[in-house]
């Protein structure tokens, strides 16, 4: 396994596969940054299913994934800040409906209906190209989203602000949309290359969001004090 040396800051880019995604086209892919946003170690794609499961810690369930990327986790006390691809959150009126049956007519537009999209969501949904986010009870991403919300309810347990989940220590997860990062410049400023498989390239323009959160949050776009801190948020930088 190549040795690296130990840094005081990662960046972890998480793009999710669904939990069986072995058998489809689409598949987890990590990618790993050190604190001068080189990649570390090789880009892993897979089926993180079973390190999720085996895991017990999250240290331990860092360390699986660095061990998939064949690199050593940093012995010494390092702080990790992770951007996940896949929504970590339902809408609320969705939740309402199913829980108890308390309903909200829906717009009729359907990048705008509350039922499907998370306000974050319809917030980033363009009427004239009517084009957006996916959602995760309309678009069959039910699948990832649970993997990732999983994941977080294991290894990110508390949430330290709307959108901002941890395990109260070193580690720090966040949610982002790659799509709408890939062409701002303050990603474009620091994309070294391209990888050579779009969920790989994903997970890596997610490592780069985990960085900017971490190193400069003024150029990311914060929630308002009206999103649901159920829904989460998708972490954005500004618009250039």
């Amino acid at each position: 396994m190549k040795k690296v040396a130990p840094t005081k800051s990662v960046f972890v880019g998480w793009d999710v596969g669904g939990w069986n995604c072995e058998q489809g086209d689409s598949r987890d892919a990590i990618v790993v940054l050190d604190d001068t946003l080189k990649i570390i170690g090789t880009p892993w794609r897979g089926n993180a299913r079973e390190c999720i499961a085996q895991s017990k810690t999250t240290s331990g369930w860092l360390k699986a994934l660095f061990e998939y990327c064949q690199v050593d986790f940093p012995a010494e006390r390092t702080r990790a800040t992770m951007a996940i691809d896949t929504p970590l959150g339902f809408p609320s009126e969705f939740l309402l409906l199913a829980t108890s049956r308390e309903i909200k007519e829906p717009d009729k537009t359907s990048g705008l209906n509350h039922y499907l999209f998370r306000q974050t969501e319809r917030l980033l949904f363009d009427p004239e190209t009517r084009r957006g986010p996916l959602s995760a009870v309309r678009d069959m991403i039910g699948s990832q989203a649970t993997k990732g919300m999983h994941a977080l309810g294991k290894f990110a347990p508390h949430v330290e602000s709307c959108g901002v989940w941890s395990d109260s220590h070193d580690f720090t997860a966040i949610e982002t949309y790659p799509a709408a990062c890939r062409n701002s410049k303050s990603v474009q400023q620091l994309k070294k290359q391209k990888l050579n498989n779009q969920d790989k390239d994903d997970a890596y323009v997610c490592a780069i969001v985990a960085y900017l959160f971490a190193n400069k949050p003024n150029l990311m776009v914060p929630p308002g004090d009206a999103v649901p801190r159920q829904e989460g948020w998708i972490w954005l930088p500004r618009t250039d």
